[in-house]
């Protein structure tokens, strides 16, 4: 049997290998640390092996985007002033090789296929942390966590804010079969579930926030793109005028007291403080990439203690540009704003502009998702993360140019005539 390139690589028509590898990602994210080193080849096998398929289309664009790679090639310079060279160029050539499968997957995979394999991959990661129905002991402020499979609530939170956000786009924008809007907001019902049980205040104020903005932009699409930008412009004005005076009454005090928090955000204040006077020892460069906490090192083995992080592994400054800061110095922090950024403009501007913009839409909540989390969480700047591998996506698909790009619907696709240029996977390619 002869297998098409069209199954595996192109966008719209590999919609069973691409949730196929969606959902494997998503598995090997959550539970690497469970599994072991054989799920991190799982991951690889089934990105690497489609540059092999068709070169051109997935990597052979990437040279005209170097800035993809930036903060990765920075991470493995960081090697040269490392203050743990070892540790640094282990973790930044396993980020290098991440952001490159993050890439490919921009390159081979659409919003709907995304979606159907994310929903996927998170039914089973819930359903089995649902299961295992592990909880932990928070010794700073004395309450039990439901922790699932998970070894941290905020990870689970993440999952479950994952499975409502994407199972919400895909009910609304990406099918009209009442089976399949069955199935993803069954998924989206375990995902709140598992998130209200997890307790994450983080995710729990970060998912209703990343949705709202989702429905608020998707309104716009009723209007002109005249329209699109005043009507854009003014919701920006008032939104920003709005967490202005809540500040001001003390609604963040409110919130946090809802969840069960402090105005310190359970220690979390004096670790921010703890990283920024540890970055203002080498502001420029940093320490280098995760050589900060390494085991046997003074500083990293007092917060953990003062933590009461016995395992002495797995913790960070959470927040993540002051991680970056510490690692790798203001050029990194810089560097890791970078692709917020760009997919922040690149959104914006298809979101404004006249024609299919399904894509930007599911970036732009995906977007809210991380950049809300990143000023309490570290999602971005580790491999094999889910975080850092939406990022590079989105960043990588924001980019695509129109031409390549695949409407996200199925029920959009036509197949493309035979003049059209084949772009690397048109003529030849059997059906």
């Amino acid at each position: 049997m002869r297998i098409s390139k069209s199954s595996l690589v192109e966008p719209g028509r590999n919609t069973l290998y691409g949730a196929f590898a969606v959902a494997v990602s998503f598995f090997v994210f959550a539970y690497s640390f469970r599994i072991g080193q054989i799920s991190i080849l799982m991951y690889y096998a089934v990105w690497l092996p489609l540059v092999l398929v068709d070169y051109r289309f997935t990597l052979g664009r990437l040279a005209r985007s170097p800035q993809l790679l930036a903060f990765a090639f920075l991470a493995c310079l960081s090697y040269f002033w490392s203050d743990a060279p070892d540790v640094t160029l282990r973790a930044a050539l396993q980020y290098l090789t991440h952001v490159v499968c993050a890439v490919i997957a921009a390159r081979v995979i659409d919003a709907r296929t995304l979606c159907i394999g994310a929903i996927a991959g998170i039914a089973v990661i819930l359903g089995y942390s649902m299961l295992q129905g592990g909880y932990v002991y928070d010794a700073l402020d004395g309450s039990y966590s439901f922790v699932g499979a998970f070894g941290s609530k905020n990870q689970l939170g993440f999952y479950a804010s994952l499975g409502v956000l994407l199972g919400c786009y895909f009910a609304l924008f990406l099918t009209r079969s009442r089976i399949a809007r069955l199935l993803a907001l069954g998924v989206v019902a375990l995902s709140a579930a598992s998130l209200v049980l997890s307790q994450s205040a983080t995710s729990m104020l970060a998912t209703p926030a990343a949705i709202a903005m989702v429905v608020a932009i998707a309104g716009l699409e009723a209007f002109s793109p005249t329209h699109r930008r005043i009507f854009f412009a003014a919701g920006l004005a008032l939104a920003g005028t709005a967490v202005l005076a809540a500040l001001n009454f003390g609604a963040a005090d409110m919130v946090l007291g809802a969840f069960g928090k402090d105005s310190t955000l359970t220690g979390r204040t004096y670790l921010w403080q703890q990283g920024i006077d540890a970055a203002a020892n080498t502001p420029l460069l940093g320490v280098g990439y995760a050589a900060y906490w390494v085991q046997g090192f003074s500083e990293a083995e007092r917060l953990w203690n003062e933590f009461y992080i016995p395992a002495r592994t797995g913790f960070h400054f959470h927040n993540t540009y002051i991680e970056a800061l510490v690692e790798t110095g203001y050029v990194g922090a810089v560097m890791i704003v970078l692709p917020l950024l760009a997919i922040l403009r690149l959104c914006i501007a298809r979101l404004l502009s006249d024609g299919d913009w399904t894509e930007a839409l599911l970036q732009t909540g995906l977007l809210a998702l991380l950049v809300i989390r990143s000023f309490f969480e570290v999602d971005i700047l580790q491999p094999y993360v889910i975080g850092s591998f939406l990022l590079y996506y989105c960043w990588a698909r924001a980019k695509e140019p129109a031409a390549l790009r695949r409407p996200a619907s199925a029920a959009d696709w036509r197949p493309p005539s035979p003049s059209m240029p084949s772009n690397g996977i048109g003529p030849g390619i059997q059906a």
